[in-house]
């Protein structure tokens, strides 16, 4: 098992400035993204020094008002779990539909425990209205995840062409040149990847990238092998349906076996009272 120590002796969280250090010093940065799992992976991760935290509300977007209104609570939630890992927030797209929006809502969200934020496809100009009113922008290039992907034809590989990886390319210069601190390029071929994440000054983070980016982003439910089919990228480090599944059957056959609770899981009233409660039950 790895070396581990709790989270909460440690006295701040990694910020933008915090990953803008280890691109510069040439230290990988190591992100996860729960997905819709719950505030112990995201504490598992951050016990375990995982630099990045990719936070998404729990749902599976059928419920986007409802998701919408969830968010500044899950974010405290997940805050309040954890104590260094950088809290990068998936804003949902009406969120950020207008100037306005983006920095209503972006600020709510910083105040609520976000440490930057993500929208998904946004233009750089939107971008600049944002960083401008001091709103840390964590964001994403290459493919796409989300309703976006239609416009792209759909979840595939991106920057196939030299025209279409320039494409990507300039999208990211602009949103360095508007203030973006951060992003990862998801789905590019190595070479693009490699070649993105050293032209730009801001550390560029890979998911289905390249080795040779600042770092690297996977999804829990291919870290835990918990995907009926498995990407190309993905590597499984752990098998959490066997490990849960077996915890469950064992408590259940003592349960059924009559070998759980023990005596040791139970607490006994005072023997007289025990007695005296006995004798009431008989002449009820």
């Amino acid at each position: 098992m790895a070396d581990v120590k709790s989270s909460r002796v440690t006295k701040e969280r990694k910020s933008l400035a915090y990953l803008q250090k280890c691109k510069d010093e040439g230290q990988k940065i190591v992100q996860m993204c729960p997905g819709p799992r719950d505030q112990f992976f995201t504490m598992a991760a951050d016990m375990a020094g995982v630099d990045v935290c990719r936070l998404t509300v729990p749902g599976d977007g059928s419920d986007p008002e409802m998701q919408i209104k969830l968010a500044p609570f899950w974010i405290k939630v997940v805050h309040n779990a954890t104590k260094t890992i950088h809290i990068n927030f998936y804003m949902q797209t009406p969120t950020y539909a207008s100037d306005r929006d983006a920095v209503y809502n972006g600020s709510m969200y910083m105040n609520c425990g976000a440490d930057s934020l993500l929208c998904m496809g946004i233009t750089p100009e939107r971008v600049k209205v944002m960083t401008d009113s001091y709103l840390p922008l964590f964001g994403h290039i290459g493919a796409l995840s989300g309703w976006q992907t239609v416009k792209q034809g759909g979840y595939k590989k991106m920057g196939k062409t030299a025209e279409s990886a320039m494409e990507i390319f300039k999208l990211g210069y602009e949103y360095q040149e508007n203030g973006m601190g951060c992003m990862t390029i998801e789905l590019t071929p190595h070479e693009v990847s490699e070649a993105i994440a050293k032209k730009l000054r801001v550390p560029v983070i890979n998911i289905a990238g390249s080795a040779a980016c600042d770092g690297s982003e996977m999804v829990d439910f291919d870290t835990f092998g918990m995907m009926p089919t498995f990407a190309m990228h993905a590597k499984v480090y752990a098998e959490f349906f066997p490990f849960a599944c077996e915890a469950y059957m064992s408590w259940a056959d003592d349960v059924r076996e009559g070998n759980y609770p023990e005596d040791k899981h139970c607490w006994h009233m005072d023997p007289v009272e025990a007695e005296k409660f006995r004798e009431m039950l008989d002449k009820f």
